[in-house]
């Protein structure tokens, strides 16, 4: 498939050893999946088993590099002190079933492009790792992954794309739902959005 990936798919990983920076973490995480997508020649035409097994690995793979519950704190911002230990549980679950899935969505759909890593910046246990996607069409985007260091291990917590936080953008889609309607208001959303995006993963088979 082709010596690089494109956007999201920099983001899955395995799980790092401390000692390995953040730069190393992500090119280790672009190796993986690109192992992951090299064992279905055409992921286009492969059985649906086999690209639903796929799918599930490199979702595994992301959960291992991802800090979804620092993903979530950082986007519901000041809402997430007002949330007790449950509420909390719930929205990380279900905010993570929502990342996985679209990060899924865009290592299919930007897979073969190629990447360059200008470098790393680190500051104590911060870093961000600069990277750049040549696409086909000869466009560039600028990605820069935003981790910090957590049990021992750099972990991605932000993302910023052509200078647009990742975060930032959920941040302020969560907060306007909360302060036009409600959190309870917003929680419905995340569940019905898990519950439709299961449904259609089983060929619109409802449990």
């Amino acid at each position: 498939m082709g010596k690089a990936l494109a956007a999201w798919i920099m983001m899955a990983g395995a799980v790092a050893a401390p000692a390995m920076g953040p730069r190393d973490t992500v090119e280790t995480a672009v190796t993986r999946v690109i192992a992951l997508l090299q064992d279905v020649d055409d992921a286009s035409t492969a059985p649906a088993k086999q690209q639903a097994d796929r799918r599930m690995e490199i979702r595994k793979v992301a959960r291992d590099l991802f800090d979804f519950e620092e993903v979530t704190r950082r986007t519901l911002s000041r809402h997430w002190a007002a949330r007790s230990p449950e509420e909390r549980a719930e929205f990380v679950a279900l905010f993570t079933d929502l990342l996985e899935r679209s990060y899924v969505n865009r290592v299919e759909a930007y897979a073969g492009e190629n990447i360059s890593y200008p470098g790393e910046a680190i500051d104590a246990g911060f870093a961000t790792v600069r990277s750049k996607v040549q696409t086909q069409r000869r466009t560039e985007i600028a990605l820069d992954y935003r981790l910090h260091l957590r049990e021992g291990r750099w972990r991605i917590y932000d993302l910023q794309i052509d200078g647009v936080s990742f975060v930032s953008t959920y941040r302020s889609q969560f907060d306007r739902i909360i302060q036009s309607e409600s959190y309870a208001a917003l929680l419905e959303r995340m569940r019905k959005k898990s519950f439709e995006a299961t449904v259609a993963e089983r060929g619109g088979k409802k449990l």
